[in-house]
C-alpha cells in the first residue's frame, strides 16, 4: 500500500466515526421538542456539509497519482480539521441551544 492510499484510508476511517456521530445526533433530534429539533437540524446540516467537503476532497485524492497528491493533502487536512473541530463542539452548541430555549 502506498502512502497516498494509507492516508486516504486513515481519513476514511475518521469519517466513519463522524458518520456515527451524525446518526446519534439525528436520533437525539427525533426525541426532542420542535424548538430543539430546529437547533439540532442546524447542527446536523452544518456537520453534513463539512463531511461532504472532506468526502469530495478524498474523491479528488483518488484521482491523482502518487507523486501529485501532496498538494491536496494540506487542503484535505484543513477541511478535516474544520470538520473535527465542529463535531467536537456540537455538545456545547446543543447545550447553548437548550439554555436559549428555557
Amino acid at each position: 500500500m502506498n502512502t497516498k492510499d494509507a492516508y486516504k484510508q486513515k481519513i476514511e476511517a475518521q469519517l466513519e466515526l463522524v458518520k456515527s456521530e451524525l446518526a446519534v445526533l439525528k436520533s437525539k433530534a427525533k426525541n426532542t421538542t420542535a424548538d430543539m429539533q430546529v437547533g439540532y437540524s442546524q447542527e446536523i446540516e452544518t456537520l453534513e456539509k463539512n463531511y461532504a467537503i472532506v468526502q469530495s476532497k478524498l474523491s479528488e485524492l483518488g484521482e491523482v497519482g502518487e507523486g501529485a497528491w501532496g498538494h491536496l493533502k494540506k487542503d484535505i487536512e484543513n477541511s478535516w480539521d474544520s470538520l473535527r473541530v465542529y463535531a467536537k463542539n456540537i455538545p456545547d452548541n446543543i447545550s447553548k441551544i437548550k439554555k436559549d430555549q428555557k
